[in-house]
């Protein structure tokens, strides 16, 4: 059986990590190459690294805090932020990362996740796609959750996944840092569409959280999270140690 995956995730602004709610109200956290190194030591499976303002300032992801931070990462390292041509993927992919994360940089160019999968293999391209409800509808938003795409969550996945996807991260922007737990009927929904891995992430406010996510939808690959893992609410060996308890397949 294949093992669930822990995925700590370093949202960073200004070569530093960050957190808020809801995508909104960011307070400072730490450094991220400190808490790359500190996650890749303690258990960890994989760690996500998103510069969450390349794409709405126009710019490519700050390349050099990103080689500063895989030089400490012993474990698979997935990179976003202002991705918005394969170019893009050749500079992330060479500065360490193991694969790359599109999201705002697919939704203006469609050809992105085909072009960047026929190059590199569907196991190197991850959509990450923020969703919102919207007058009882799954809406993809763009630039950080900034922008309303017009686009419908479920069937924009399925396409992307058509066209190459090997992994979706599900951003669930309405449980985005309140800690109630993750959004476990939006999460269904995506899994029901597509075949390929797919990664929740939003809502994370304890271990229970996880244990709830990975029982009510077996099918799911990983629970990814920021706040309880970098204020230490959640230690990531405690809860592989609890996952196991649990007779949850683990990595420990």
């Amino acid at each position: 059986m294949i093992t669930k995956r822990i995925i700590p995730c370093l949202d960073v602004r200004d070569s530093r990590v960050v957190k808020g709610t809801n995508f909104a109200n960011l307070n400072d956290v730490s450094s991220p190459v400190e808490l790359a190194g500190r996650y890749s030591q303690c258990g960890a499976d994989e760690l996500v690294f998103y510069d969450i303002t390349a794409s709405a300032e126009s710019r490519g992801i700050f390349t050099d805090i990103l080689r500063e931070t895989a030089s400490r990462v012993f474990i698979p390292l997935t990179v976003g932020g202002g991705i918005n041509s394969v170019e893009d993927f050749d500079r992330v992919l060479n500065s360490g990362a193991d694969k790359v994360s599109v999201n705002s940089g697919a939704i203006r160019n469609p050809k992105l996740v085909s072009e960047a999968a026929l190059k590199y293999g569907s196991q190197c391209v991850v959509l990450s796609c923020d969703i919102k409800r919207v007058d009882g509808k799954f809406a993809v938003f763009a630039k950080g959750g900034r922008e309303n795409t017009g686009l419908e969550a479920i069937e924009w996945i399925r396409r992307c996944v058509g066209e190459g996807a090997g992994e979706v991260v599900v951003n669930s922007i309405d449980t985005d840092g309140v800690k109630k737990g993750f959004d476990i009927e939006m999460l269904e929904k995506v899994l029901k569409a597509v075949n390929v891995p797919v990664i929740a992430s939003g809502g994370a406010g304890s271990a229970d959280d996880f244990i709830s996510l990975f029982k009510q939808l077996p099918d799911i690959d990983a629970g990814l999270a920021a706040s309880v893992f970098h204020f230490g609410t959640v230690s990531i060996s405690d809860l592989k140690k609890r996952m196991r308890d649990e007779g949850i397949p683990v990595r420990i």
